[in-house]
């Protein structure tokens, strides 16, 4: 059986998903609340923020999902959420009137304690560690 046939919901893979439930819930929810109280202040950054709870949703369930499907899943979300934070997080910084209010990944993820930044990376070093050829 490959180590994606397996759960990948083991020792340190269980704090890595657990982290992304907990950032998925908190995206989601803070994106809601600005979407659903002050959408016209910053449209951009609340979309970009509702994104972003979407992807941490996708990658949480992918992570806990088996086999191979879901092990790509979990691949495209994890590099796609390290490209929005890179592109976000450089794009706040170069001209912050693109952003008039924080998303997320603005300042790679600074509002969340650079979680955001982070998380990526040790989400693709963990998968690559469960990688299919991988032996257990």
């Amino acid at each position: 059986m490959s180590n994606t046939a397996s759960s990948r919901a083991v020792g340190v893979g269980r704090v890595l998903i657990a982290v992304y439930a907990i950032l998925a819930l908190a995206a989601t929810a803070r994106s809601v609340y600005q979407i659903a109280t002050k959408f016209d202040v910053a449209p951009v950054a609340y979309l970009l923020s509702a994104l972003a709870g979407v992807v941490y949703i996708v990658a949480t369930i992918a992570l806990i999902g088996r086999g191979s499907t879901w092990y790509r899943v979990a691949w495209v979300t994890i590099v796609f959420e390290l490209a929005g934070v890179l592109a976000v997080g450089t794009l706040s910084l170069v001209d912050g009137v693109l952003f008039p209010a924080d998303t997320v990944w603005s300042f790679y993820g600074r509002g969340y304690v650079f979680i955001p930044l982070v998380l990526p990376i040790l989400g693709m070093l963990w998968l690559y560690r469960r990688r299919p050829s991988a032996v257990a």
